[in-house]
């Protein structure tokens, strides 16, 4: 039963991501997710990757050699995990009677194959045409080439242009590593990746991973395609429960989320820019506590308010406010109410203008 319910909710996900990713096939879908939850190290994570690419024709072979690839950027602890976390939902999808397509495996090297000449020629193509030597530390210069350029990407069951996209993903997930990903997000254009396909890995990385990997993707596109760009400051979503889509959306600005923490507390997360509508609490007073990102609290006729973690505002009862996330950062805020009157309630009102809304630094 668990795993029925498991597999219906993976395939209602995977159809609301469709619209959203029409120009990333199944594939690629399947191994942006996996490559990046192996990165990050998400156990969870990459079992829910796993399963749905297999739901969706991804087989075993591509699975297990897009891990494999992994350790050259992410080390050998994070791959072979990943390759027994493969092992594991292999097992339990065979169990169950679950699609597995183990697919075909790579062929065999020529006897006269020479690793170093054709590392040495992918990498050449990975760089646009330009040889790359990395004379300050020639033993890397060759691991580069003959092994990773050369006996790695030599394996046929994925495509260059594959492995640059698990590549890609891969290194969005690692904190630090920006110039690096921008090289490939570069390189893979060279390797056959489309820009279609590259501008639409963030918004499922954002969906299925994180928001903190899609605008690490981001701003190495927006470095790689000379376009504008403004950072936006993630959260750390494991502190404090995204939720789910704010039934009240409403009365707000922007995409919100809400989630029940206990206790009649709701921890309510904005997307960079969301704010709610100007609105009253009548025979109440709310109070909200900051505990991730930046964001403005403001009453009627008074200027905003900044809140960052640990800032607390009570608001009183009958005064007229709003309150959201700052242009270039996710919110979250947990609120409640305290000394609430008989039929107390609230009321929402107009929209907070963008005229207001700018004016805010």
């Amino acid at each position: 039963m668990r795993t029925t319910i498991m597999l219906a909710a993976l395939f209602m996900m995977s159809l609301q991501m469709k619209g959203q990713n029409m120009t990333l096939t199944n594939k690629q879908q399947a191994l942006v997710c996996i490559a990046a939850n192996e990165a990050k190290g998400n156990i969870n994570g990459l079992k829910a990757a796993l399963n749905e690419g297999f739901e969706q024709g991804l087989t075993v072979s591509e699975a297990k050699e897009a891990l494999s690839q992994l350790y050259a950027y992410t080390g050998f602890p994070r791959s072979l995990n990943a390759l027994g976390v493969l092992q594991q939902v292999i097992k339990e999808r065979t169990n169950a009677g679950l699609r597995v397509e183990q697919g075909r495996e790579a062929d065999p090297m020529p006897k006269d194959y020479n690793a170093l000449k054709q590392g040495t020629d992918v990498q050449t193509q990975l760089c646009g045409g330009q040889p790359f030597t990395y004379t300050f530390a020639p033993q890397t210069d060759y691991y580069l080439k003959a092994h990773l350029f050369g006996d790695i990407f030599a394996r046929n069951n994925l495509t260059f242009a594959e492995r640059e996209v698990v590549t890609v993903s891969a290194i969005s997930a690692l904190p630090g590593c920006e110039p690096q990903l921008q090289a490939h997000v570069s390189g893979s254009r060279n390797m056959g990746v489309s820009d279609d396909v590259l501008k639409a890995m963030p918004a499922l990385l954002e969906a299925k991973v994180g928001a903190e990997e899609a605008e690490r993707l981001r701003g190495a596109l927006a470095v790689v395609f000379s376009e504008d760009y403004m950072p936006v400051q993630t959260v750390d979503f494991s502190a404090w429960p995204k939720g789910e889509p704010n039934p009240y959306g409403k009365y707000f600005t922007g995409q919100s989320y809400l989630a029940d923490v206990g206790g009649g507390v709701m921890n309510v997360t904005f997307e960079p820019r969301c704010r709610n509508n100007w609105h009253v609490h009548h025979g109440q007073v709310q109070v909200l506590i900051c505990v991730a990102g930046r964001g403005w609290y403001q009453e009627w006729g008074k200027e905003a308010v900044p809140m960052t973690p640990g800032t607390i505002i009570a608001i009183s009862a009958e005064a007229k406010h709003w309150h959201g996330a700052a242009k270039d950062s996710w919110f979250q805020h947990l609120t409640y109410h305290k000394d609430v009157q008989d039929g107390a309630s609230n009321e929402w009102l107009e929209p907070v203008s963008d005229e207001v809304y700018n004016k805010l630094k």
